[in-house]
């Protein structure tokens, strides 16, 4: 019994996968000044505590990205277009001041394993304790941060369309079949020759 538990957590961790940061989707206006606090603040350190965040950052005033602000507001059930927007997760908040920045952790954290949260904790004792030195050791982080522009999102949704094909689910739970089938067979064999 506990080897057939085992299978169904196995299967489960590979299907659903592991717990990971929520990324953060910050509509902003370039002449707002708590949009650019709240950027900084995702850029200079959210980024560097959570290895595995994204943030993207939509510029409201480009009309293009309208609609996907609209949307948004739409979503949070915000009345006003006020800036910022910064939706983490399924978690919305408009505005920003330093007094939200442990909200804004906790919305981040709220997938996360033990271990993760405690990396994320030593990540930011660090970047207090020397900035420039943590910074330039992850400088790669800065990848973590993308401008969206709707016009170009679309052609590279058409893109992707093409690439992502039809066969590409198949091949994975094919794989994911003869793993759990080979798994299977070897728990088995080994019982079997237990009992003998």
């Amino acid at each position: 019994m506990k080897k057939l538990s085992f299978l169904f957590a196995l299967v489960g961790l590979l299907v659903c996968g592991a717990g990971h940061a929520a990324d953060i989707t910050l509509y902003y206006s370039p002449y707002c000044p708590h949009c650019h606090h709240a950027r900084d603040f995702f850029v200079n350190k959210m980024v560097y505590e959570y290895p595995d965040l994204r943030v993207v950052q939509i510029n409201v005033m480009d009309e293009a990205n309208l609609p996907a602000f609209q949307e948004v507001l739409k979503k949070c059930e915000y009345d006003d277009g006020g800036v910022p927007v910064i939706v983490v997760g399924d978690k919305c908040f408009q505005g920003y001041a330093d007094f939200m920045n442990q909200e804004l952790r906790d919305a981040v954290e709220v997938d996360l394993s033990d271990a993760d949260k405690k990396q994320a904790a030593e990540n930011k004792k660090a970047l207090e304790e020397n900035p420039e030195d943590f910074k330039s050791k992850h400088s790669d982080r800065q990848n973590a941060i993308t401008e969206y522009n709707a016009a170009t999102a679309a052609a590279q949704a058409a893109m992707d369309e093409k690439k992502n094909s039809v066969a590409s689910p198949v091949y994975f739970y094919a794989l994911l079949i003869i793993l759990v089938a080979a798994l299977a067979f070897v728990l088995v064999r080994k019982d079997n020759k237990k009992k003998k």
